[in-house]
């Protein structure tokens, strides 16, 4: 399990190194909501493509090291030219994971996913309103996905039940209605 103590280390640690990451799934709700709903066994950020190969590296110092690639998953080039995974979990001796997906910022603010956007659909992209969300872990502040992006990102597949209660809460909270 990841706690807030783990998921605020391994931010400030990225930031610390210049390393821009927005929280999402689990932990990004629970930023949003400002309060931790749930145990969480792994802490999804969204990284620049650019930045993958120095966030890898500082991980794998700090003691994680590849569990699996995701089907989403696409090798390419950042704009150095080096080839890079864009989509994959890593994790450390007491099996707590990291699962980072890399996404290319645009002039405006927005981005676009480096791996294939799956389920959510092709073409996806992210404006700079999804990713202006702000929100707290353990009280300190974390960047994260809009509260309406959580929702399109939940979106396309089978929710597993553990997420269902989580997407009420923003509701709740919010007032946004998740897509059909």
């Amino acid at each position: 399990m990841v706690s807030a103590a783990d998921a605020i280390e391994i931010i400030r640690h990225l930031s610390a190194e210049g390393i821009q990451a927005w929280v999402c799934g689990g932990w990004g709700i629970d930023a949003l909501l400002g309060r931790e709903t749930r145990p969480h066994k792994d802490l999804d950020i969204l990284v620049l493509l650019d930045d993958v190969v120095r966030a890898r590296e500082l991980l794998e110092r700090d003691g994680y090291s590849l569990k699996e690639l995701w089907s989403e998953n696409l090798r390419t080039a950042d704009s150095r030219g080096v080839e890079t995974d864009t989509a994959f979990v890593l994790e450390d001796v007491a099996g707590r994971q990291i699962d980072l997906h890399a996404i290319s910022l645009h002039s405006d603010g927005g981005a676009t996913p480096a791996y294939d956007g799956g389920d959510i659909g092709p073409g996806m992209t992210f404006s700079a309103e999804d990713l202006s969300g702000e929100g707290t872990i353990a009280g300190v502040p974390v960047r994260c996905l809009s509260v309406e992006m959580q929702f399109r990102g939940h979106t396309g597949y089978k929710l597993p039940e553990r997420q269902i209660p989580d997407l009420e809460l923003l509701r709740e909270r919010f007032g946004v209605e998740r897509p059909k």
